[in-house]
Formats: C-alpha cells, sequence, structure tokens
C-alpha cells in the first residue's frame, strides 16, 4: 500500500505509531511523536494513523508476523525513523519534482517500502510501472533544497543561536530548517534561579516554554534527549559549504534526525558522583527542577523545625558565585531560625570574582551569620546513623551496643583540611546543597566513529578553534558549557551564561558565513562586568567600564524604575529571549513593584501613626 507523494515533491513521514504531534505557531512539539520503539503491538498488525499539514500525508504502519493475538516485529524488520524537516522538497535522482514533470514523470507518485530490506531506502515508483533515475529514497542521495541545522541544547548557548539565525537576512533557499532539541520543555534564565527561592519571582517568568518562545519562528522544537552521535564529516567528502549530510543525530526516543550542521549546546549537569554520600544526600542546585526541590525541601523543614523551634541547618558546598549567592539567599529566608555553613577548598570566597564584589558577599555573608569554613574539602556525606568506610557509607543500626549519638535523620558532613596544620571538622546538617563540580553532557559517538571521537580536554569539554567549530569537524559547532576556548591570554574561558550569549551571537553569525561561502569571524570575549544578588535587600554590580568601581547595597539592587526594580533585573530583563516575553516579565515586575511600593508605604505610615 502506498500514500501519495503530494504536487509539490513533499515526501511523507512514516511513524512507528501514528500519534498527532502538538503544533504552537512556528514550533512543533514532537516529544510524543516517537516513543520508545515498541517491540510488540496490539491485535491488529497493520495500522495507520493520517496527520494533514499543508497537504502532506503521515503515514504510520507496520509489517507485523502473527502470534495468536498479539503481532510481534522483529528488530531486523524495524525500519529507522527520521525526522521529517519541515521543508522536505527533494531532488530525486538529480531532478526536482518540476524537472520530472517535464520528463514526462507522471503527477501521482507512489512509494512503497522494500519487502526484503531492513535499511531506510524505499523504492520510488511512477505510477504505470515505471521507475525514475536513482530510485531509492536514502538520505545519502536525498539533496534538499534548504539547509539543516540541529542545535543540541535549548540553554543560552542553543536558544540564541537558534534566534539569531531566525534574526539574519537570507538569500532565497538559503534560509536554514533549525531543531532545537532539548530535555526539558522550557528554558532557563539560571541567574535568577535563586530568586525562585525567595519569592521575587514566579517560575513563567525565568522558565517559560520553548514553544511559547519559538511561537512566531520558524525554529522546530523537539524534548528529547541525547544518544549518541554520528559526524559524516571528519573523512572531508563533505566540504564546509556543500549542501549534503554532515552526520546524524540518534536520540533516546529511538528518532534519528539527519542534519548538515550541527551545534553542541548541551550546557553541563552538577557532577556529584567525586565524594561518597554527595549523590544521594546532597541537592544540586543548576536546573528549575533543583530549585523546585530544595524549595520543597526548605518547606518541608520550615513546617517541622519551626513548631519544634529547632533551628535549620543548611550546609552550602563551594562558595563560588552559585555557593555564595546561594548561601545568602538562604540565610535571608531563614532568618534567625536557620544556621548557614558555607564550605570552600580555597582560602577565601569568590576566588575569581572583582574585589569589591568579594568584599560586599563578605559583608553580607557576615551581617546574615553565615559560618564560612575556608579551606576545607568534603571528605564524605552520610546519614546521622551510618559510619565512614573506605568504600562509602555502612549502617550502624544493629551493630552491637552502639548506639547513635545524633539524631539519625541529621546529615553528617566529615571535613579534611586542604592544608596541614588544621583539624578535620564534623558538621551536622539537615539540608546539604551542592555547588561544586560539573561535567559537560557531550553525546557518544557511535563505536564505528570511535577513530573520529570529539576532540576533548580534561574537563570534557570539545576543543574548538577561534570560529567556534570543533576542531576536525567543519560541521560542527560548539558553544558554552560544551566548547574549550582559551582568551587571548590562553585561559580557558568561564563556563558563564555571559559567555554563553556572546558565543550563541557568533555561532549563528558563522553557520550564516559558512553557508553563503563567506569568512568565518573570530570570537572574541569581552567581559561585560559582574553581576551578584546576595538577597531581597543586597547585591553587587561590577560594571565594565570602570574598573574598581563596585555598586552595592540600594544602589546596586535599585535602580531608577519606581526605585524598586533591581538594576540586575534590568539588565537580565534585556537579556531574556524574545520581545514578546520581555515585555510580559517588564509587566509583572512593574505590578510586583507598585505593590512593594504600596505595602512599603502603608508600613511606614501604620509605624508613624503608632508612634504619635
Amino acid at each position: 500500500m502506498g500514500s501519495p507523494i503530494t504536487k509539490d515533491g513533499l515526501l511523507p513521514l512514516v511513524t512507528p505509531c501514528g500519534l498527532t504531534p502538538s503544533v504552537s505557531g512556528g514550533a512543533v512539539n514532537w516529544s510524543k511523536l516517537f516513543p520508545t520503539p515498541f517491540t510488540k503491538f496490539g491485535a491488529n498488525s497493520l495500522f495507520f494513523a493520517s496527520i494533514r499539514r499543508k497537504n502532506v500525508c503521515y503515514v504510520a504502519s507496520s509489517n507485523a508476523r502473527r502470534n495468536g493475538d498479539v503481532a510481534e516485529v522483529s528488530e531486523s524488520d524495524v525500519v529507522p525513523q527520521y525526522y521529517a524537516w519541515p521543508d522536505k522538497k527533494v531532488r530525486l535522482g538529480g531532478r526536482s519534482y518540476k524537472e520530472h514533470q517535464e520528463f514526462g514523470g507522471e503527477e501521482k507518485d507512489t512509494y512503497k517500502q522494500p519487502q526484503k530490506s531492513s535499511s531506510r531506502e524505499m523504492s520510488l515508483l511512477v505510477s504505470g510501472g515505471r521507475k525514475l533515475p536513482g530510485c531509492y529514497f536514502s538520505p545519502l542521495c536525498v539533496s534538499l533544497l534548504k539547509p539543516r541545522v540541529c542545535i543540541l541544547g535549548g540553554g543560552f548557548g542553543g536558544l540564541y543561536t537558534a534566534l539569531r539565525l531566525e534574526s539574519l537576512v537570507w538569500p532565497d533557499e538559503k534560509k536554514p530548517q533549525v531543531l532545537l532539541v532539548d530535555q526539558s520543555e522550557r528554558f532557563v534564565f539560571k541567574p535568577m534561579l535563586y530568586e525562585l527561592l525567595s519569592g521575587e519571582v514566579d517560575s513563567w517568568e525565568i522558565a517559560p516554554r520553548f514553544l511559547e518562545l519559538l511561537e512566531n519562528t520558524s525554529v522546530q522544537f523537539f524534548q528529547d534527549r541525547v544518544k549518541v552521535l554520528r559526524p559524516s564529516d571528519h573523512s572531508g567528502m563533505n566540504g564546509p559549504t556543500r549542501i549534503g549530510c554532515g552526520g546524524t543525530v540518534h536520540l533516546e526516543s529511538g528518532l534519528l534526525v539527519e542534519y548538515d550542521w550541527l551545534v553542541l549546546a548541551l550546557g553541563a549537569e552538577s557532577k556529584l558522583d567525586v565524594v561518597p554520600g554527595a549523590k544521594e544526600f546532597a541537592l544540586p542546585f543548576s536546573t528549575l527542577e533543583d530549585a523546585y526541590m530544595v524549595d520543597e525541601k526548605l518547606r518541608t523543614l520550615e513546617r517541622t523545625n519551626f513548631a519544634k523551634e529547632s533551628p535549620i541547618r543548611v550546609a552550602v558546598v563551594g562558595c563560588g558565585y552559585s555557593g555564595v549567592e546561594l548561601a545568602a539567599t538562604v540565610s535571608e529566608r531563614l532568618r534567625d531560625r536557620g544556621v548557614v555553613q558555607a564550605i570552600n577548598v580555597e582560602s577565601i570566597i569568590l576566588p575569581n570574582a572583582p574585589p569589591g564584589n568579594r568584599e560586599v558577599a563578605s559583608k553580607v555573608l557576615s551581617s546574615r551569620k553565615v559560618q564560612l569554613l575556608l579551606g576545607y574539602f568534603v571528605r564524605c556525606i552520610r546519614k546521622a546513623g551510618q559510619s565512614r568506610t573506605s568504600e562509602g557509607v555502612e549502617s550502624m543500626e544493629g551493630v552491637g551496643d552502639v548506639a547513635p549519638t545524633h539524631d539519625p535523620e541529621k546529615l553528617i558532613l566529615e571535613l579534611q583540611p586542604a592544608e596541614r596544620g588544621q583539624q578535620s571538622e564534623t558538621l551536622e546538617a539537615d539540608l546539604v546543597l551542592w555547588t561544586v563540580g560539573s561535567k559537560p553532557l557531550l553525546p557518544e559517538l557511535e563505536s564505528c566513529d570511535r577513530p573520529y571521537e570529539l576532540p576533548r580536554n580534561a574537563r570534557g569539554q570539545a576543543e574548538t578553534d577561534e570560529t567556534l567549530r570543533v576542531k576536525g569537524h567543519p560541521r560542527i559547532f560548539a558553544v558554552g558549557d560544551s566548547s574549550a576556548l582559551r582568551d587571548s591570554k590562553g585561559k580557558l574561558l568561564p563556563a558563564t551564561a555571559q559567555v554563553a550569549f556572546q558565543q550563541a551571537d557568533f555561532a549563528g553569525w558563522n553557520l550564516w558565513a559558512a553557508i553563503n561561502d563567506r569568512p568565518l569571524l573570530p570570537f572574541r570575549f569581552q567581559n561585560l562586568g559582574e553581576m551578584m544578588v546576595l538577597g531581597r535587600n543586597d547585591a553587587a554590580l561590577s560594571p565594565s567600564f570602570a574598573e574598581g568601581l563596585t555598586l552595592e547595597g540600594p544602589i546596586g539592587h535599585t535602580a531608577w524604575l519606581a526605585g524598586r526594580i533591581a538594576a540586575r533585573k534590568i539588565a537580565y530583563l534585556i537579556r531574556l529571549p524574545t520581545d514578546e516575553h520581555r515585555i510580559k516579565v517588564g509587566i509583572s515586575w512593574l505590578a510586583k513593584s507598585a505593590v512593594d511600593s504600596v505595602a512599603s508605604v502603608q508600613d511606614t505610615l501604620a509605624k508613624v501613626l503608632l508612634g504619635s
């Protein structure tokens, strides 16, 4: 049985189970279209589903063997499922559809799957039995009219690269088709995760859905995880400007995505496996889900401990930017009903920050009675009822007459001094927050491509040249945490949102240049200054235009807008992904500022009246 090829040369998409994708404007959510491949189906071994969009018919079918009431499909019979790019116009055997008509082709072509082939090739037959030249449909012999750009990761690097590509002016037939793949349905503005704990922002403000952000663009979105990468640009067969397959991305759902150009922007995840017990008992703070989990844990502790008038003890591991901001935010939230301890292997906090920011942060932490344990690293984390072994931790329950001396629900952190002359320390905590260490989420290559492994540094980041292209792979760009790039002084660029934001701009431009046979631009990082939030009422700004200048307190946290909106928020408001989202968030922040101002005036008047 066949399905029609449309008059404009569009090919149908074969799906494993015929599910309809949800469409929102220019963005299509394909996350439910290709689930994990089934090995068994229901009683009907041949099923179809039709999805009509722009005169394209999507047909799902399967050939299966009968076994009672269940139809089974062997893995050798399963045809790989390929992502169908929106522009499915192809040149069949070197001819476009129009050229095929001029050579006497029929209007109603059909296709059918070869009966004795487990490959992805499909025979193209002309009604009447005449075969087209180049009669096999295969990604290797299909030349799309528009380049295909696949972007893996929807953080600052990935999403902003996609938006940059959308904003550029393209020649006819050269504007690329862009697919953005991310494991989450939401983009997360990570620098403002701390405000979720303090209640200053709502989750929709800093974590909008990709479908909403991409609604008025031609960028497609697919929610999935990357499993395997198989590039084909390492042999030099595909030059940097030729429209041809640059490789294939294998997703965990089983879907295969072929691309002409690839952008690695998968970010990084917290590295918890370096210390025994950290993975089991510590909570990271780098994703929206992490922020939700920490907030829920704090709420639970507030309900239980406050009722018993017992202080909540929180240990923050790491005193970099994330650790200091987290310690300041949590200590402000708990106030005198909690004890916050911050641990750092360095002898100072914020070792990479400007001296002014470090001084302000130290002052704020001291005013909130945050205990700093500097020059220590965590040797292990365990429950109070467990003991440490060389392999990790083990339970002490039922061990002779040994009885735990601590609350069994408490966590114990064993600290080792980084230098000689200090004593080891043991801390007790209700909550451990982990902010040190990260590992890039670069995909693995298929075993047959091992000789062409992506070059990586010791941290696991892809080595790139100054144009952000991965060395040895002219069709692959890497940005953000996925990229290992050094500045003019030879120092590795930090894995910050500011670096990823700037790299996305260059990656988008260099993709435009590569596709249009123009020279690529070398990336040059420009430090725009640093901003830190230290709770609701404290912040620090170090602008790049005035070296040594640090704005703190009300100056750093409040700007001219209504006297209440933080200067940091204004800067981040400008950096939000789209104009539509900026307007929504700006109105929301203005409304909150107005409410806070009215409440402040009312409190002041009440105090004056009571005093009189």
